[in-house]
């Protein structure tokens, strides 16, 4: 078993006397700290990249779980074909829900309500009144609603939305209404006074938010992601903010991390924060009680959770 934190660090692990089982602790670095041919658990390292998460896959040739500590698997793909078939890919639902629903509603707040703007003009003593956007009475558009998406939308229930939209890959109904499915976007988006992108990056939401899509954002309207960089077309948002039309608030970039001198850094209306929706004090704690809930029930041989897919 591979884990990126000292077993002695995570309570509930399985007893190693009992189930012949022996803990390793990886977090990345350039050794590896055993044969990776005898691991048959590994849990990748968080937030290390994909060329250190899929590095040992290739020589894992006993492995039979794939954990990994994010939401997202688009880090660990590249790497799947080099395991054997039967090879479970778990994600890491439960953990980062809570963190980054409260970073979407922060950005989204901070954008309306211009909190850079009275830090700068703290800074230079400048008494900025006015009035600004005000998230109620604004129309909400969440698109990717799994289990981030369905916490940002909880999140969003006291402030007086004049309405919340959501959008999946596929329609289906909630027990907070109608999601639609993403073919509906171009007629939902004009309606929209702020988009949240909650959704996972696959081939079909890779630059989902192109030129196209941007132009059918109403004037004034505010783009928040909280899903993947390359989820955005990085050019055609420029050219949306310098124009002023559009303002955004970005947790994630492409690229990333954001190189100095990128334009993004000083483009107008755009608010960042370096990839830190799931990276809060909440992480670890949930984190070590999937890994102990995972190892607990593939040594009982019971069904494990998350299961994204199974290698074949």
């Amino acid at each position: 078993m591979w884990l990126p934190v000292p077993a002695a660090e995570v309570a509930g692990l399985p007893d190693p006397a009992a189930t012949g089982l022996a803990y390793r602790f990886w977090d990345g670095g350039p050794e590896f700290p055993a044969d990776p041919a005898d691991c048959v658990f590994y849990v990748v390292p968080y937030m290390k990249g994909t060329e250190v998460a899929v590095r040992p896959l290739a020589a894992m040739t006993s492995l039979r779980v794939v954990q990994t500590l994010s939401a997202g698997i688009d880090h660990v793909t590249p790497g799947l074909g080099d395991v054997p078939p039967g090879v479970a890919l778990c994600n890491a639902r439960g953990v980062h829900e809570a963190s980054t629903a409260e970073l979407a509603l922060a950005l989204v707040l901070a954008s309306l309500r211009d909190l850079p703007g009275f830090v700068r003009g703290q800074d230079r003593e400048e008494w900025r009144a006015g009035f600004y956007p005000s998230l109620a009475d604004r129309s909400v558009l969440i698109v990717g609603y799994g289990s981030i998406g369905a916490a940002i939308d909880d999140r969003l229930a006291p402030f007086e939305c004049a309405r919340v939209v959501r959008v999946a890959r596929s329609a289906r109904t909630t027990e907070r209404g109608p999601v639609h499915a993403l073919s509906d976007l171009p007629a939902l988006l004009p309606d929209a006074d702020v988009v949240i992108l909650s959704t996972p990056l696959t081939e079909e939401t890779h630059h989902l938010v192109d030129a196209g899509f941007l132009a059918r954002m109403k004037d004034g309207a505010l783009l928040v992601n909280v899903a993947r960089g390359p989820v955005v077309d990085t050019k055609a948002l420029l050219a949306e903010t310098a124009s002023g039309r559009l303002t955004a608030a970005l947790d994630v970039t492409d690229p990333e991390p954001l190189p100095a001198g990128h334009p993004l850094w000083h483009a107008p209306g755009v608010l960042i924060s370096p990839h830190v929706g799931g990276s809060t004090s909440a992480f670890m704690p949930r984190a070590k009680r999937l890994i102990a809930d995972q190892l607990t029930r593939f040594t009982a041989g019971e069904p494990l959770r998350n299961v994204v897919l199974t290698t074949g």
